[in-house]
C-alpha cells in the first residue's frame, strides 16, 4: 500500500469512526460526514490522475456537486433542529414523537 493511499483510506476510516463514535451532536456528525466526502473525493480525483484518461475527469466534479448539495441540506436541517428543539443534541431527536 503506498502512503497516499494509506493517507486516504485512514482518513475516510476516521471520519466513520468519528461517525461511529462521537454521535452526541448533530454538527460533529455532519463534520465527520463531509470528512469522508472529502477523502473520497481525494482519492477519485487521484484515481482519474492515474488512470490519464479524460472520461474519468467529471467523476470527481460531479461528486464534489453531490457533497455540497448534502452539506446544505444537512445545515439545514441543522437549523431547523436547532430552531425546535433548542439543541443539536442527537439525543434530543426521537422518530417517535414527530
Amino acid at each position: 500500500m503506498t502512503p497516499t493511499h494509506f493517507t486516504i483510506s485512514s482518513a475516510f476510516l476516521l471520519g466513520m469512526m468519528g461517525l461511529a463514535f462521537h454521535r452526541t451532536h448533530l454538527l460533529s456528525a455532519l463534520l465527520c460526514l463531509e470528512a469522508m466526502m472529502l477523502a473520497l473525493f481525494i482519492a477519485l480525483s487521484l484515481w482519474s490522475l492515474q488512470l490519464d484518461a479524460t472520461g474519468y475527469s467529471t467523476a470527481p466534479m460531479l461528486m464534489l456537486a453531490f457533497s455540497a448539495c448534502e452539506a446544505s441540506a444537512g445545515l439545514a436541517l441543522l437549523v431547523a433542529t436547532a430552531r425546535t428543539h433548542g439543541t443539536d443534541h442527537m439525543q434530543a431527536l426521537n422518530l417517535l414523537q414527530c
